[in-house]
């Protein structure tokens, strides 16, 4: 771990500040269009790239570090028995097997029409690139669920279920290709990190909050990395399996917000690598578009398979959008492949301009994903299980006149708060949320509340509900069960938390009567409780 640090700390040099402003010029851009920051990164690397530069050992140690936090944080948030489902590993190996062979005879079919790139592809290169196509990206994943804060919803879970097992089968992969096997210490090393799990739980929560939780999470993040490594296995899947021995323990949530800031600035490297990579010629620019198409395959065959699992349309649509992209692991497949002599060079910039114009795609079908659904949502339903339309359509609220959604620590206060005056229920999409929340003595029902199939599920006119309290941590899904509210005809008063002024006027277009901004609300309660406190003594 600390010769990882002192590789990174020096590589950087006099342009990197530059490479930082330039990439925080086109993140704002991007972000001002509506599209996610990660799709400005990625342009920008492709300039610094038309300007001579190349990403070097600073970017590149950027890169390995923040996808090596990624996959920590994400095994803090894993649930191990959601990788056991059938819906989960059948429909990733399913949609590998099924993908892939589309992709071969499509790739076959372009050589035999003469298309220079693949005229020359032999059946071996034609299954590795197919096989590279068939991942999507666990980065840009992350990132999507991350800004929404749908990583513990069940279409998150799912997305991530099903990358987690790609990662799997790119572990198996990397070991064949390179012929490289794990050590006879593999084994020993994962029995003794789990027999030392209880220990570090107890550490993590000895050390107290601040710069010692960060340290810490670095040091386990890295340590994982190195450990695995040193016994010739893959080094993120070490990040990935210290984080799964912090998850759902008291630290796990603050431990990821701790990292996040660090996590999203190594990250950037990684972007800016990819765009770096090379600049597309005349023929990239006729294969990308090609490839490009096949995105609606991989898509449609994530619903269709998730559907056939008797996965509801929602989250099979959700998560499938979601996966609709190239990954980043495609990259390195084909740059192992390069290694080996199996694939020309070209292969590399058509891949690495591929995964930027599948992020740009990606990113635009996913900022749209609510209205899309809604768009459709007849049309997907005909695609549902059939034992699923048999289900109960309805959900009975009783005499309940305030529902809360969002049962965190603020819908858990305003339930608390309210109960002793109004009939009160809350909703949550996490099991686990509303499993503690029932065995507190709190009415909550699961279910996701910025679904637009949860509002005509609970039929709110016919309801008692006056009240709604919009309690989700994210502006976005507080802003889209508004809408959705409204749009089925309610009338009765919305209220929304917010974290930021500038959510405010936001909240307020989408039928919110009452925003509550939490830190200002926090200070005047603190306030209210000084003055009585002052007037009793």
């Amino acid at each position: 771990m600390y010769c990882r640090l002192e590789t990174f700390l020096s590589s950087i040099d006099y342009k990197d500040p530059l490479w930082l402003a330039i990439a925080f010029l086109f993140g704002a851009l991007s972000r001002g269009i509506g599209l996610p920051p990660l799709v400005g990164f990625l342009i920008a690397g492709f300039i610094l790239h038309a300007f001579g530069s190349d990403a070097g050992d600073f970017l590149n140690e950027m890169a390995d570090l923040g996808i090596t936090l990624l996959l920590f944080t994400i095994g803090l948030k894993l649930k191990i028995n959601d990788l056991m489902k059938v819906e989960v590993w059948g429909t990733t190996l399913l949609h590998m097997l099924l993908f892939g062979a589309s992709t071969v005879f499509f790739l076959f079919t372009l050589s035999q029409l003469g298309i220079s790139t693949f005229h020359q592809l032999s059946w071996s290169s034609l299954l590795i690139i197919s096989f590279a196509l068939s991942f999507s990206s666990t980065v840009f994943a992350v990132k999507v669920l991350d800004e929404r804060a749908d990583l513990l919803s069940r279409y998150g879970q799912i997305a991530i279920g099903i990358l987690i097992i790609q990662d799997l089968v790119a572990v198996i992969y990397l070991g064949i290709s390179a012929a490289k096997i794990p050590s006879l210490w593999a084994l020993a090393l994962i029995l003794f990190i789990f027999a030392l799990r209880p220990l570090i739980i107890k550490v993590s929560m000895l050390i107290g909050r601040g710069e010692l939780l960060l340290l810490f999470g670095l040091s386990m993040a890295l340590g994982g990395s190195a450990l695995f490594e040193a016994v010739d296995m893959k080094a993120d899947l070490g990040a990935l399996i210290f984080g799964v021995l912090l998850a759902n323990t008291p630290r796990s949530d603050e431990l990821s917000k701790t990292l996040l800031s660090i996590k999203e600035l190594f990250l950037i490297g990684f972007f800016l690598s990819i765009g770096m990579a090379g600049l597309p010629d005349q023929a990239t620019l006729i294969v990308v578009p090609l490839l490009l198409i096949f995105l609606l395959l991989k898509t449609g065959l994530f619903f269709w398979l998730l559907s056939r699992f008797k996965e509801h349309t929602f989250p099979a649509s959700k998560a499938s959008l979601v996966l609709g992209n190239y990954s980043e692991f495609g990259l390195i497949v084909i740059m192992v492949s390069v290694s080996q002599g199996w694939l020309e060079q070209e292969w590399l910039v058509i891949m690495a301009v591929l995964i930027a114009a599948s992020f740009v795609v990606s990113s635009a079908l996913n900022q749209q994903s609510d209205y899309l659904y809604e768009r459709f949502r007849h049309k997907l339903k005909t695609f549902q299980h059939p034992s699923l339309l048999e289900e109960k359509n309805t959900l009975d609220l009783g005499d309940a006149t305030v529902l809360i959604a969002g049962m965190g620590r603020v819908g858990s206060g305003a339930y608390d708060q309210l109960c002793k005056s109004k009939n009160v229920v809350g909703i949550d999409f996490d099991p686990a949320v509303v499993a503690l929340q029932s065995k507190q003595g709190r009415t909550t029902c699961l279910a996701n509340f910025s679904s637009s199939d949860f509002w005509p599920l609970i039929d709110i006119n016919n309801s008692q509900v006056e009240w709604v309290l919009l309690c989700a941590p994210h502006v976005d899904t507080n802003r889209t069960a508004a809408q959705h509210a409204r749009n089925q005809g309610f009338t009765g008063t919305i209220s929304a938390i917010s974290l930021y002024p500038d959510e405010h006027e936001k909240l307020m277009a989408s039928g919110v009567d009452t925003v509550f901004n939490i830190y200002a609300e926090a200070g005047a309660g603190l306030a209210l409780h000084g003055q009585a406190d002052t007037h009793h003594h």
